[in-house]
């Protein structure tokens, strides 16, 4: 019988406890020393915190090809390490300008802006070094395919890409399905990035990978919109970070759009998105049907 909180428990442990170990100074550095106020300063943005809910998809895409958790841990550190780079990032004052993140300081009051900037550019660049690594997987094609799907999901037409059709919509404000498409590229894009680098470990077919991919980004719309709502509806004790940013700086959100209990239900209808594309999987999927599930029920 699986068991969704001690899979989630026992892979964020894996994750805290690997990126403990990967981000000292002796570890990163080569050819020069690393600096020590920049190793502290990508530790305090990556480390104590986080569900590694990326990483966690990841390892059970992995697992419906019989990868043993073990096996796709680099490739999960791989995704939390951008994760954790785009949270310092967008936290500075020229982004979403927030003091606090999971409870205590953003890297930018803890230590100053240009240390954020470096710490999260450092974070980017290791990443695709985890992915590079033999260690990884000892097929180079493989690691290859793995480096283009986190670049794909991460940059100008995934991740990065999001953030500034955000940016763009908050001056011009947003028509259409902009909204959709800005939260696919925003959070969905490292999402759906997460469950495929899981299933081309596992050497997923064209087929499985469509149906993988289908799943992930119905999930991302879930958590995103899920995200939103606790915006609306969460204190900020509960979410460790200011809430009711979205309301106050006029930002546009499907919230907004629909209201909270029309939004609920939207919620509640892209998660049997999600798990319909799952069907072909049967009980071996159980790991990524919780996960969606948790994304639509969590309270912070």
């Amino acid at each position: 019988m699986y068991d969704f909180a001690a899979d989630m428990t026992d892979c964020a442990n894996a994750v805290e406890t690997a990126l403990d170990h990967r981000l000292a100074v002796a570890r990163l550095s080569g050819p020069g020393p690393a600096a020590e106020r920049l190793v502290a300063a990508m530790r305090h943005g990556s480390l104590a915190g986080g569900k590694r809910l990326r990483p966690l998809l990841l390892r059970q895409a992995a697992a419906l090809f019989a990868i043993p958790p073990a096996q796709s841990l680099a490739a999960g550190l791989a995704v939390e390490m951008v994760h954790c780079y785009s949270l310092i990032h967008d936290d500075l004052p020229a982004m979403d300008d927030d003091d606090l993140r999971r409870g205590r300081p953003t890297v930018h009051k803890a230590y100053d802006d240009a240390t954020a900037i470096l710490a999260g550019d450092a974070l980017l660049t290791h990443a695709f070094g985890l992915l590079a690594d033999p260690q990884c997987h000892p097929d180079p094609a493989v690691r290859i395919a793995l480096v283009a799907e986190l670049v794909a999901g991460s940059g100008a037409g995934g991740m990065v890409g999001g953030q500034m059709r955000d940016i763009e919509g908050e001056q011009g404000g947003f028509s259409g399905d902009d909204i959709s498409t800005m939260q696919a590229m925003k959070t969905g894009a490292l999402i759906r990035a997460s469950v495929r680098v899981g299933a081309i470990l596992g050497g997923a077919d064209a087929r499985a990978l469509s149906v993988l991919t289908a799943y992930a980004e119905a999930a991302g719309r879930a958590f995103q919109l899920a995200d939103d709502l606790l915006d609306v509806t969460a204190t900020s004790q509960a979410m460790g970070k200011a809430t009711g940013k979205d309301a106050g700086m006029g930002k546009q959100t499907l919230v907004a759009q629909l209201g909270v209990d029309a939004a609920r239900e939207r919620l509640n209808q892209i998660v049997g998105e999600a798990l319909s594309a799952l069907r072909t999987f049967g009980p071996r999927a159980d790991g990524l049907r919780s996960t969606v599930r948790y994304f639509a029920a969590r309270e912070h």
